[in-house]
């Protein structure tokens, strides 16, 4: 079991109910599980709670067999919005991942291309500062910033939401081949119901600060974006996930 949650209760100083409800979770090794919900719904809370960054008011966090308290490098984050280093390079970016780890210069040199290129990036955007790049390369370096941690587990928090349409889809691509190939445990935190089809293989519902339902992706894989909705199970799943999130089934 990579991580787990017991009875997780989290109510922030003079808020009149508690933010997370005595949530009950269990992340496999290797597997990738979305948390879906709306604005509030607490997945968000939760995500942080997993990474050791809100400390919760009962209940326990466990990773690997380990109660959480405190960040660890085991487990890396992404958030919405990219957190580089304005002042620093792409490579200094990345660098200072690295460096926390101990390599020396030259390991982190060579570590940086290769991060580089598994983001799908050339290595000419070395030198350029994260103003100097489009929402989705900015990204791709946050997320070549925290496999360069060598995380097991990545945690991330809508990482995609600000960017357009297209460019969501393709880092959806990446993301999909990176936890393919790397065998990484992912926690990704979505309101977007399609996003939560296409990524995940276990997909938690979170309303009112408790998971209402616990689905099963029952589309395989792979799921291309343009075929998605022709697959086997699509509309169940969707169907099911629109109701529980209480939108309107005509409203698409």
């Amino acid at each position: 079991m990579a991580l787990e949650t017991r009875d997780l209760v989290v109510q922030f100083p003079g808020a009149a109910t508690p933010t997370l409800k005595g949530i009950s979770l269990s992340v496999n090794d290797g597997s990738f599980t979305v948390l879906v919900g709306a604005s509030g719904s607490g997945k968000s809370t939760l995500l942080h709670c997993l990474a050791g960054l809100i400390t919760a008011t009962s209940g326990t966090v466990i990773d690997n067999g380990q109660a959480v308290t405190a960040p660890d490098p085991r487990r890396g984050v992404a958030f919405q919005r990219d957190v580089l280093f304005p002042w620093m390079s792409v490579a200094d970016n990345i660098d200072f991942a690295l460096a926390a780890r101990k390599l020396d210069r030259r390991q982190r040199q060579a570590r940086i291309a290769e991060l580089l290129d598994t983001v799908g990036l050339h290595a000419g955007v070395c030198r350029q500062r994260p103003a100097e790049l489009s929402g989705g390369m900015r990204q791709r370096v946050s997320i070549a910033r925290v496999l360069a941690g060598e995380p097991s587990v990545m945690l991330m928090d809508e990482p995609f939401a600000a960017l357009d349409a297209l460019t969501r889809l393709r880092m959806q691509d990446l993301l999909i081949e990176l936890w393919s190939r790397l065998n990484r445990t992912i926690v990704f935190v979505t309101h977007d119901i399609d996003e939560a089809i296409r990524l995940g293989d276990s997909v938690n519902v979170l309303q009112d600060g408790q998971i209402v339902d616990q689905i099963t992706n029952p589309l395989g894989r792979p799921r291309p974006a343009d075929t998605l909705a022709e697959q086997p199970g699509y509309g169940a799943i969707r169907k099911t996930l629109h109701h529980r999130l209480g939108i309107d089934h005509a409203v698409h």
